[in-house]
């Protein structure tokens, strides 16, 4: 997927100077960032991060802004305590580096999360939101977990061979117009097989003129051009969780 020339889709963009609102906690085997609302909910939304782990500052601004909505938001280590991609790493090994940490193969760290929120957090309306490695994480969630009632996927890297028809609760799908990693063919084909077999609702969007990352990993001060698909992309992700948890 990466090399020299090509660096991962999810060194674009920024680095947000950002402390966060939440506490870290200990949720079985992984720690996780948490963040509540103001007034007590029983909804509750994980997020989950993309390479770059779940201490990123930009990952826990989104679990913020979810909790600011109104939701107990959780970023929790899918990674397991294994060390998170950093900008400085060889990305010539990426790819040998991503065949240890398969975003497929999370359920017992979701099993975790799932069982904290509706016991620590006595959360009954639950749903999930992740980018780019995350996003596959969501898509493999939403077609295993019943009791996640919306998912939105965003930017997650696809392959001609997915086929995520099997969903079993609504899931949004965000991608940007402009991603190198993710060429618009691979996303008209995924719109297809969904539009042929998937028995949930679904929505398919593609933000004109954005790049991998656009959601969590722009700055909308420094990308003024930009901010009006930001901000977009941020309120869809949230209305399409309003509708449906």
């Amino acid at each position: 997927m990466a090399n020299e020339s090509t660096p991962c889709p999810c060194d674009i963009g920024d680095r947000f100077d950002y402390e966060g609102c939440g506490q870290e906690v200990q949720v079985e085997h992984i720690k996780a960032y948490v963040c509540k609302p103001p007034a007590s909910t029983d909804k509750a939304v994980i997020v989950i991060h993309d390479i770059f782990g779940w201490q990123l500052p930009n990952t826990r601004y989104m679990a913020d802004m979810l909790a600011a909505n109104g939701y107990i938001a959780i970023c929790p280590d899918f990674f397991a305590g294994r060390e998170a991609w950093k900008p400085s790493d060889d990305w010539s090994k990426l790819g040998d580096w991503l065949k240890t940490r398969d975003a497929r193969k999370i359920n017992k760290e979701a099993d975790g999360v799932l069982k904290y929120l509706k016991g620590q957090c006595r959360a009954k309306k639950l749903g999930v939101v992740g980018f780019c490695w995350g996003g596959i994480a969501v898509r493999h969630l939403m077609m295993t977990y019943l009791e996640l009632k919306a998912g939105v996927s965003l930017y997650g890297l696809i392959k001609d061979s997915d086929d995520v028809s099997n969903l079993l609760n609504p899931t949004f799908f965000i991608f940007a117009e402009k991603d190198d990693f993710i060429p618009l063919h691979q996303v008209t084909l995924l719109e297809q097989k969904l539009k042929k077999n998937c028995k949930v609702d679904y929505e398919v969007k593609i933000y004109p003129g954005q790049t991998h990352g656009f959601v969590h990993r722009r700055r909308e001060d420094i990308n003024p051009q930009d901010k009006p698909y930001i901000e977009e992309g941020r309120k869809d992700m949230i209305n399409w969780l309003n509708k449906y948890i």
